[in-house]
């Protein structure tokens, strides 16, 4: 493929040297068997629901979850960016979003498992780290705080992925912890969120579900103790969702129970790395006294499926992947650098992935550190070009329209506070901000486009 080899290209010079570490972040690729061209655009795939794929091509179509073509696609460009990276990180959701009766057990774990084939055969020789998303059971959202056998033939599946005492607690709740790389002193836990989620009737009333908080802190108090440093990751992130006004993901109690885990251990948390969302975010993190002290790292969908969550409006994105740079002696994230495929030019010219940017080179920072993502934060918070530069990239440069003063506060204070109480606070504070004068909406944004198209 012409435009594979032309991105091999970019990996050669793409990189700065001195930065010894590389890791890719795949997630919610969705993957629709039921995707099939043809006269009909009602009829295209299943997960379109009722909504017309008039634009449908060899790689998608923004109504539909991904087909097998744009899953091969994204793989194929991981490998041709970056063909031998330390590890992977998949973070799930692998099911199309169709009705429960339309895939059942059977049919989530024939996903889960061409999936996985999909990846070990591309990467036959790296280690992957690999969590469940909400749409991985049958039915979706309800995986249970025991035992089941969706995690136990999960577990088989990605036996070439787990060590022995990860096969175990996988079996038990959908977790595990192992030394990162096998090497002393760097540890990756594996987070079942799902277990939060507030559409999870599973475990409404377990005050700590398959007992992972108290798992999650035994490990983090123990990698503290053992001067461990840790990377966390998961599907479901706390927190809100910066495109509905207060739509959280955990209930109320397991959001706090979280906030408090990771302000207990931040020391030792270099990084979370979730998804979920399939748009391209972060949240920051806070001690007591305000100083930042974790991000959150919210990677983008492979599937451009535009959401029918109520109430947001044109909620579609281009397909994306993500590698990581790290400094493999203090697993400090160094830099973020995203690829995408544009679908409309990828169906109606050729197949193309492509860099959207640079975290570094995009938002003037030093790395992603905490105080450096912080930095971008406040900068958002400040500056209307920088925002919507962010706004942009949020849908993997498939929603290029002015992102107006609402949209300022949702993504600001979605950012800015994952804590339930101190959310609702920022909402007030920013709307007043604004209230008279701060943003000139028209022309500052219209500015801001222009400008943005040519940086």
């Amino acid at each position: 493929m012409s435009a594979l080899k032309v991105l091999m290209v970019f990996g050669l010079f793409e990189f700065s040297f001195g930065l010894s570490g590389r890791f890719w972040h795949i997630t919610d690729l969705h993957w629709d068997p039921t995707y099939k061209l043809g006269n009909d655009p009602g009829q295209v795939c299943a997960s379109s629901g009722n909504r017309p794929a008039s634009n449908a091509g060899t790689y998608g179509d923004y109504v539909c979850d991904s087909p097998w073509e744009l899953i091969l696609s994204s793989l194929s460009a991981m490998k041709a960016i970056s063909p031998d990276p330390d590890f992977i990180i998949w973070t799930g959701d692998d099911t199309p979003h169709v009705p429960n009766e339309q895939l059942g057990e059977e049919g989530v774990l024939e996903i889960i498992n061409n999936l996985s084939h999909a990846i070990n055969e591309l990467f036959p020789d790296t280690k992957v780290y690999s969590a469940l998303g909400n749409h991985d059971f049958h039915p979706k959202n309800q995986l249970p705080a025991s035992f089941h056998n969706i995690y136990n033939v999960t577990t088989e599946l990605w036996k070439p992925w787990l060590q022995l005492e990860s096969q175990e607690t996988f079996r038990h709740g959908g977790f595990y912890t192992e030394n990162l790389l096998n090497r002393t002193g760097y540890r990756m836990i594996v987070l079942n969120t799902n277990l939060y989620y507030d559409q999870n009737k599973a475990t409404e009333g377990i005050e700590d579900p398959a007992g992972q908080f108290t798992w999650a802190d035994r490990i983090l108090t123990e990698a503290a103790n053992n001067k461990e440093k840790v990377y966390i990751i998961g599907h479901i992130p706390p927190g809100f969702f910066e495109k509905k006004r207060s739509k959280p993901w955990f209930t109320a109690e397991f959001n706090k129970a979280y906030v408090k885990l990771i302000q207990k251990h931040h020391a030792v948390v270099l990084g979370q790395f979730f998804g979920h969302h399939h748009t391209d975010s972060f949240r920051m993190m806070y001690s007591s006294d305000g100083s930042p002290i974790s991000t959150i790292f919210l990677t983008p969908g492979v599937t451009p499926w535009k959401t029918t969550l109520p109430g947001v409006s044109d909620g579609a994105n281009n397909p994306g992947i993500r590698l990581f740079e790290y400094d493999t002696q203090t697993l400090v994230v160094k830099d973020i650098v995203t690829y995408y495929m544009n679908l409309t030019f990828s169906n109606q010219v050729q197949e193309r992935w492509e860099k959207e940017y640079r975290l570094t080179e995009s938002f003037r920072v030093p790395d992603a550190s905490p105080l450096s993502m912080n930095k971008v934060l406040e900068r958002m918070a400040q500056d209307d070009c920088y925002l919507q530069k962010y706004y942009e990239y949020n849908s993997v440069s498939y929603d290029l329209t002015a992102c107006d003063k609402d949209c300022r506060v949702d993504h600001v204070c979605a950012a800015r506070e994952v804590d339930f109480s101190r959310y609702e606070h920022c909402l007030e504070k920013e709307a007043a901000v604004f209230t008279c004068g701060g943003f000139l909406p028209f022309l500052s944004v219209f500015l801001c486009l222009v400008l943005n198209a040519y940086l």
